[in-house]
């Protein structure tokens, strides 16, 4: 399996001309099953991208994208090795980490969000100091005084933009080396003519500049990035909730007593116990013994509820007080707790009618925004003659 949120590509990859839908594929008996980390992997259009061109390669059967999780999860032929597959999205502009079953990317996706955070802290403190001056600017500052405050904002902004823009800049610079367009590409467009335009004005003795506006940008860019990774780390850890309330071991009573076994070896109408404060493995109905039990996870409801001889159990729930017997009446992915963890994976790789649309109105937003830039340039620059007045 494998997965993919915030220094790689970005949002919006345009797909290749050959189509617009998703990449059809269908796993193969024999194949093997491998699991990538793209953390570059922000939006529908990203997904379509990586899944579209990895069905190409010859050896790959099926390509699923989970864009919560940042994976990708390729079945491949057993001769297909995952450098193979790595080379592939590199040529396609995708950053990737071959995972084990094992491997745990919850650390990068916090490490990624303080990242943001610091990033849109800075880009948040520079904008107000700017803007503070700007203000001094639109008040009727004039001569000396309005450059003084240009020059000052050029050096407060133009470190802070370089600073806290740099995932655009990175994010657009992976893209057009690989010579395909992302949401990214016009964002550092805008902010570095911003700047450039500002700092040419400022140099020049010029009355405008745009220093607060490069700033605005970013910061309210990356206040929208942070929050759609808190998002995605949320679900997350709502999965690895679930994953977490897993029992390795149970108690199984046997003809010779208990016995300590690991829960993938209980079978339906296994006896087992579950002493106070253990989870219970799995699902069933309580044959001996009394107790309180906390299923705040099913329910949402902290309250303990009081149970006895005869009512059902589920994998997941707390035992907190009394000694039970229980009879095992659905064991390993039978049982309600691995059925929510499957909901939940089949939730976050679903994808509805309107992601199809997303992908098709990503497809050709970037194109279409910068054919217009490109146009209203050459306008300009038509009528007026002036290269400054029209960029």
């Amino acid at each position: 399996m494998t997965m993919i949120e915030p220094a790689a590509v970005c949002p919006a990859c345009v797909v290749p001309p050959e189509g617009l839908g998703r990449a059809q594929g269908q796993a193969a008996a024999g194949d093997q099953v491998m699991q990538f980390h793209l953390p570059a992997v922000h939006c529908a259009a990203c997904i379509s991208t990586v899944e579209r061109g990895l069905i190409k390669t010859a050896g790959i059967s099926d390509v699923r994208v989970n864009l919560t999780r940042k994976r990708a999860i390729v079945h491949a032929r057993p001769e297909i090795t995952a450098e193979t597959v790595i080379t592939a999205l590199a040529a396609l502009g995708y950053e990737a980490q071959h995972l084990d079953g094992a491997t745990l990317n919850a650390g990068e996706s916090d490490r990624v969000a303080r990242d943001l955070l610091m990033r849109l802290g800075v880009a948040g403190f520079a904008m107000m100091n700017v803007m503070l001056l700007s203000v001094a600017v639109w008040s009727g500052a004039e001569g000396e005084t309005r450059l003084m405050f240009h020059w000052i904002s050029a050096l407060i902004a133009l470190p802070a933009a370089g600073f806290s823009a740099r995932p655009f800049f990175a994010n657009a610079f992976a893209a057009l080396r690989v010579r395909r367009l992302n949401m990214d590409v016009p964002i550092s467009l805008a902010i570095a003519l911003a700047l450039g335009m500002s700092l040419y004005e400022t140099a020049l003795g010029g009355e405008r500049a745009y220093f607060d506006a490069a700033l605005s940008l970013t910061f309210f860019l990356l206040a929208g990035r942070y929050l759609d990774q808190r998002m995605r780390s949320v679900a997350r850890s709502a999965a690895t909730e679930l994953a977490a309330r897993e029992v390795p071991v149970a108690l199984r009573i046997g003809d010779h007593g208990p016995e300590s076994v690991r829960v993938s070896a209980l079978a339906v109408g296994d006896r087992v116990a579950i002493r106070p404060g253990a989870r219970v493995p799995v699902d069933g109905i309580v044959e001996t013994g009394e107790s309180d039990i906390d299923r705040a996870f099913l329910t949402g409801e902290s309250d303990p509820v009081a149970i006895g001889p005869g009512a059902e159990l589920r994998a997941g729930e707390v035992n907190l007080t009394g000694m039970l017997t229980l009879r095992a009446t659905a064991v390993g992915r039978d049982t309600l707790l691995q059925r929510l963890a499957g909901l939940v994976t089949v939730a976050e790789q679903s994808r509805s009618r309107y992601n199809s649309l997303a992908d098709r109105a990503a497809a050709i937003y970037a194109p279409v925004v910068h054919l217009l830039a490109l146009a209203a340039l050459a306008f300009w620059l038509w009528w007026a003659g002036d290269l400054r007045f029209a960029i």
